[in-house]
């Protein structure tokens, strides 16, 4: 089930004209000004190398951007494509429209990803995946940078063959690859904090409808954002938590942020039959922030990801133990991070 833009037309149009404008023309005047913005990259990251040996992130930023900028006009153009072989105005929801737009998603993804490996020298190692097998399922996902969200394209839909559908924050509306092809597939833009949160789970439940053939799965973040320790630390001083077991759960978290469950509830409810698979991972905590890319905290990084699958004969039925279920499944994965992590910080 296709979910629908909650926005007025009026407004969708302007927002999409504008990241139209600010993405094609942003990739064009970069290119123009490539040659002199790589003398300056390197010019600021020698005398930075020479003053302390840091990595050299202006020039790896510079090319960054530029190749975003590159996959997203290309995403465009595949967009387009799309909407003229489907009928362009006349165009309507199609198993052969929703094939070609999961496979411009895998190639948006896995472009981007490969970008940042290279210019990184980033390594991965990658437990369990032959456990993530066949659908329907449903992904639980741990977010923790801005650019692992394009692993699972990686390491699920291309390597599996499973068309994700996926839930992502109403920001994600900003680029127009996303605000018009990802409404030709089942996806979910929720509102962060907002004042109606039993309408976003609603939405939310909507991408498990249907999600019944062997190629179908639904990724959800039960974070709710990119986790981090400011954040945890955050949460773990609050005194306005009122349930005690609440509280406790969080205080034996050391990495993750706690699971939000309405989502994941919504879902494992929306589709009784689908299979569970967690998925962790650590090494991209650098890909987080401007002042942690800049420090080149990620440059050779080993990138650890652990795969886990849960038969839905294995989950408990009541709702109240089915969340019990889902923070015994975070703790386990909080427990595999922190224990990747440690040796690493030691």
């Amino acid at each position: 089930m296709l979910v629908p833009p909650d926005d007025q037309p009026g407004v969708r149009r302007r927002r999409i004209l504008r990241g139209l404008v600010r993405e094609v023309g942003g990739l064009a005047l970069l290119t123009v000004l490539f040659p002199l913005l790589v003398v300056a990259a390197v010019a600021v990251d020698l005398a930075l190398w020479l003053r302390r040996r840091k990595p050299w992130m202006a020039v790896r930023l510079l090319v960054l951007v530029w190749w975003f900028l590159l996959c997203e006009v290309r995403g465009l153009l595949g967009v387009l494509r799309t909407w003229v072989l489907s009928g362009g105005p006349f165009a309507r929801d199609t198993d052969a429209r929703r094939r070609r737009v999961y496979r411009l998603q895998v190639d948006w993804a896995t472009r981007n990803l490969a970008c940042v490996r290279r210019l990184w020298r980033l390594r991965f190692e990658v437990e369990g995946q032959e456990l993530v097998g066949s659908g329907p399922m449903i992904v639980l996902y741990r977010h923790a940078s801005i650019i692992d969200n394009a692993l699972p394209a990686e390491l699920i839909s291309k390597a599996c063959g499973i068309d994700l559908r996926y839930v992502l924050k109403d920001d994600l509306q900003s680029l127009p690859t996303l605000d018009i092809g990802a409404r030709w597939v089942p996806t979910c833009f929720v509102h962060r904090g907002s004042a109606d949160p039993t309408r976003e789970i609603e939405r939310v439940r909507m991408l498990a409808h249907d999600l019944t053939h062997e190629r179908d799965g639904v990724l959800i973040f039960p974070e709710g954002t990119r986790g981090t320790p400011g954040k945890l630390a955050a949460l773990k001083a609050r005194t306005d938590l009122g349930d005690e077991t609440l509280r406790e759960r969080i205080a034996q978290l050391r990495v993750l942020l706690p699971p939000r469950t309405g989502g994941p509830l919504a879902v494992l409810d929306e589709a009784p039959h689908a299979a569970v698979v967690v998925c962790g991972h650590t090494g991209l905590e650098g890909f987080n922030t401007t002042r942690t890319l800049w420090g080149g905290e990620l440059v050779d990084a080993t990138i650890r990801v652990r795969f886990w699958r849960h038969e839905r004969s294995e989950l408990p039925e009541e709702p109240g133990e089915l969340a019990e279920w889902l923070f015994d499944r975070w703790q386990e994965l909080d427990d595999w991070t922190a224990g990747v992590r440690e040796p690493v910080l030691a």
